[in-house]
């Protein structure tokens, strides 16, 4: 099997996230992924965590049930993003899934590695590691299909 050990693409444009983060408890605008409309997102998207670490649901338009945000500053959950080639990056394991973890300076983004279409979730550094939030993921993101990448 392919491991995350690889050569990878460029991501830049691959996993950029048009995300604006209105304060306050207002609406948190974000960009409606390709897949979001995808059979295994409509499943993914019936298993979104209920809490994360208490925070609350926050508004995401545009609306789609591909996408949740809670907390403010927000943490993101997007459904329906392009499956991530083989990389050199470091992949943890959380819950028997892949994650690529990307430094965005005020916080992390989280990647599933080995999963197609992908889940991205966003985490500001006001909310801690964001490792320690994806748990509550798991079942959302057991329901996309894996293709042949895992982490090594």
């Amino acid at each position: 099997m392919p491991s995350s050990r690889r050569p990878h693409a460029a991501l830049a444009g691959a996993l950029a996230l048009p995300l604006l983060l209105a304060g306050c408890g207002g609406s948190v605008e974000v960009g409606i992924p390709p897949a979001a409309d995808s059979p295994a997102c409509t499943a993914a998207a019936e298993r979104w965590p209920t809490d994360v670490s208490g925070l609350e649901p926050r508004e995401t338009p545009p609306s789609s049930p591909a996408i949740k945000a809670r907390g403010d500053p927000a943490v993101v959950a997007r459904c329906g993003m392009p499956a991530m080639p083989p990389t050199e990056e470091q992949c943890v394991v959380v819950d028997g899934i892949g994650w690529v973890a990307e430094d965005l300076g005020d916080g992390a983004r989280l990647t599933t590695f080995g999963r197609d279409p992908a889940i991205e979730v966003i985490v500001p550094e006001e909310h801690g590691p964001g490792p320690l939030l994806l748990p509550a993921f798991s079942a959302a993101v057991k329901e996309l299909p894996t293709n042949d990448y895992t982490c090594s």
